[in-house]
């Protein structure tokens, strides 16, 4: 096995020690030129930067995307610190702090704003420094979008500000000095369905072509969310991204383009640009056979790759892509769990398995971790040291 045209092996001398992640800049590399080739070319490409904040993997997304999404001040630093202009960054998430915010407005950030009080600080806070801040409203649509591993929108939501909200808020910020570009939309992540996904944009268009209408500003910028999906076992299908470009195209040209010409129209994606192209890699330290089951116990484990072990028990587990990285090529296999060095038994990082024998010393890779990693884990759990991260 090799990462990045490295061999494996190699790699995890390189890198020094184990566990450590790697990801491969030339999978994000084509990932963004699949994107280009499939959605319209009017539509530009925002990062997330919560998905992978690897200040390297930033730095290398900001010569492939059109702009960043961040849900931090340090992610903000992550993406002020490249190329990418201010103004192709975007500030969403609720619980944004007056100092946050006022490192947003400095900085010339535009704030997805998250609630009437928050637009009300965000004035405020241009009237001190004598900016006039860039602003969208972040929007809590009347439905959900079904199939989506996590939902964001629809209902009852700390995300956002309800739609049957946002015109009232519209007539009480025209009196106001905010800059209101226009509108983001984001409903939920972890979509493997074209169909529910061309779906959830009709309606999303629909929905914000609606607040255009009433907005006291002319829109300039309509972020119509993400959340497209990867496979992250078996029993997931690959999404089918070509129906999807199709129905963006469209969108845009029957729907957006004739009200609204010079709209920046934004797609926001995390998961779908990075994840498949990372790798977990951590060393066999122990092998063992507990009444009849085999063991392979590593150096690593859920305090760095939470999401692989099943974030703390999610009702139904299932195991991700793994394999033993130095023996893909032998034929043998045995039925194996792989778990961690945490004094827990959800440390569990593959059940019940069909791998290659492996011995101590072999390296176990953990596939699809390139996104919600080791930012995302409980790294001080049980203080082991941090888990290096490359990217090759």
């Amino acid at each position: 096995m090799a990462v990045g045209g490295i061999p494996l092996d190699r790699l995890a001398e390189r890198v020094g020690s184990t566990p450590f992640f790697a990801y491969d800049r030339g999978l994000i590399t084509s990932r963004i030129g699949y994107l280009r080739s499939i959605l319209p070319a009017d539509v530009k490409l925002s990062y997330a930067v919560k998905a992978n904040p690897m200040a390297a993997v930033v730095q290398h997304l900001a010569g492939l995307v059109d702009a960043f999404d961040v849900a931090s001040a340090y992610e903000m630093k992550t993406a002020l610190d490249t190329p990418v202009q201010s103004n192709n960054i975007s500030f969403a998430g609720p619980g944004k702090t007056t100092a946050e915010l006022t490192q947003a407005v400095a900085a010339g950030v535009t704030i997805e704003m998250e609630s009437a009080n928050e637009a009300a600080r965000v004035t405020d806070i241009g009237h001190k420094l004598g900016i006039r801040p860039r602003v969208a409203l972040r929007v809590n649509p009347d439905f959900q979008v079904k199939g989506s591993g996590m939902r964001m929108g629809g209902g009852p939501q700390q995300f956002g500000i309800d739609v049957e909200q946002v015109p009232d808020l519209l007539q009480t910020l025209r009196v106001t000095d905010l800059d209101l570009l226009g509108f983001h939309v984001f409903a939920g992540s972890q979509n493997l369905h074209a169909d529910i996904l061309c779906e959830a944009l009709t309606r999303n268009v629909a929905l914000l072509m609606g607040l255009a209408d009433q907005s006291p500003w002319p829109v300039r910028y309509l972020n119509l969310g993400g959340g497209f999906g990867i496979p992250y076992s078996e029993k997931d299908q690959p999404l089918d991204l070509v129906p999807v470009g199709a129905k963006l195209k469209e969108l845009i040209e029957g729907e957006i383009r004739p009200q609204l010409p010079d709209a920046r129209v934004t797609i926001e994606l995390g998961r779908y640009i990075v994840g498949e192209a990372g790798v977990y890699v951590t060393r066999v330290v122990d092998r063992k056979v507990s009444r009849g089951r085999t063991y392979l116990v590593v150096d690593g484990g859920m305090h760095h790759q939470l999401a692989a072990s099943g974030n703390l028990g999610q009702v139904i587990r299932r195991n991700y892509p793994v394999v033993i990285g130095n023996r893909v090529q032998e034929s043998g296999r045995e039925a194996v769990s792989v778990v961690g060095c945490l004094c827990t038994p959800l440390d569990l990082l593959a059940d019940n398995v069909m791998l290659p024998p492996a011995e101590i010393g072999d390296l176990v890779v953990i596939f699809q971790a390139g996104a919600y990693g080791l930012t995302a884990s409980p790294t001080a759990f049980l203080g082991h040291p941090m888990p290096v991260e490359v990217l090759v």
